[in-house]
């Protein structure tokens, strides 16, 4: 299947500062395309009136929202800013993607899954989420379905990018001064590399096979299984041991099972990312 191609798009970027929109401008730009980068100094997205100004102002073909309150366990504390951010902020976008006539890609995570059994999720799966991060997010799914009749809904997880925090920089900080560390072992995932997924996010944009996806490096581990190949591949002496979830404890619930299907890229004419292996390689030798 041929992916048609737009141009000199001009593309609208939200969350500039944090891994994903960081990438997804980089990815724009090293492809010739306009790049319209904005944080929460230059937009507040749980403002509706101050998104509509700047988008408007942009005039772009379309906008890949990243922006998003990422924080899990501080979300269970903070459960209305943490809607304000992640359901109304996309209701406010999104009206003004359609005001415009423009496209959207909403950036959405597993966690508006239940997290249980081992099969991977599909994107038409029931959503359960169990945290006011996953349910937030999935409000903020459901707040861009019901405005736009054309939308991009994109799960992902377990991102690691060379802009802000994550868990393979916090593996190696550690490892500066730990020589044994304890890393869960029964949640599995799929870690992902922003650089590969904002390649797929440009490749979508361009074209208008609308729906909801799931985009995630290929393969499936632990974070135990995770954390050991960091240090593998980094060169480190840390010995990791396995826990389970309720031995490490955490505020917030944390899924069991965020492997999702990606079935629907392929179907859809799309190019997956490669093995999280590949990708943690090629992160590393940028960052160390």
């Amino acid at each position: 299947m041929i992916v048609k191609r737009e141009t000199n798009m001009k593309v609208f970027v939200t969350g500039v500062r944090g891994q994903l929109g960081f990438d997804v401008v980089r990815e724009l730009e090293k492809r010739g395309m306009e790049a319209i980068g904005v944080d929460i100094q230059e937009m507040d997205i749980t403002d509706a009136e101050s998104v509509d100004r700047v988008i408007t102002q942009a005039a772009p073909d379309a906008v890949i929202h990243c922006a998003a309150y990422t924080a899990v366990d501080a979300a269970e504390d903070n459960e209305e800013l943490c809607r304000k951010v992640n359901a109304d902020g996309p209701r406010n976008i999104a009206r003004t993607c359609k005001k415009l006539g423009i496209k959207m890609i909403q950036i959405s995570t597993d966690y508006v899954f239940d997290g249980q059994g081992e099969k991977p999720w599909e994107p038409e799966d029931p959503c359960d989420p169990k945290t006011v991060y996953g349910r937030t997010k999935y409000e903020g799914e459901v707040a861009v379905r019901e405005t736009l009749d054309e939308y991009f809904i994109v799960r992902i997880a377990w991102v690691f990018g060379v802009n802000g925090k994550n868990f393979v920089k916090t593996m190696l900080r550690l490892a500066e001064t730990h020589d044994t560390l304890t890393v869960v072992n029964d949640q599995f995932g799929s870690p992902t590399y922003t650089y590969d997924l904002a390649r797929l996010l440009v490749d979508m944009v361009q074209t208008e096979k609308y729906g909801i996806y799931h985009a995630t490096n290929e393969g499936f581990c632990s974070w135990y299984e995770f954390a050991k190949a960091i240090f593998e591949k980094a060169g480190k002496n840390v010995t990791v041991k396995p826990v389970t979830t309720a031995e490490y404890g955490a505020k917030a619930f944390r899924p069991a099972n965020s492997r999702m299907s990606k079935e629907k890229l392929t179907e859809m004419g799309f190019e997956r990312l490669p093995a999280w292996e590949d990708a943690l390689e090629r992160y590393l030798k940028e960052i160390l």
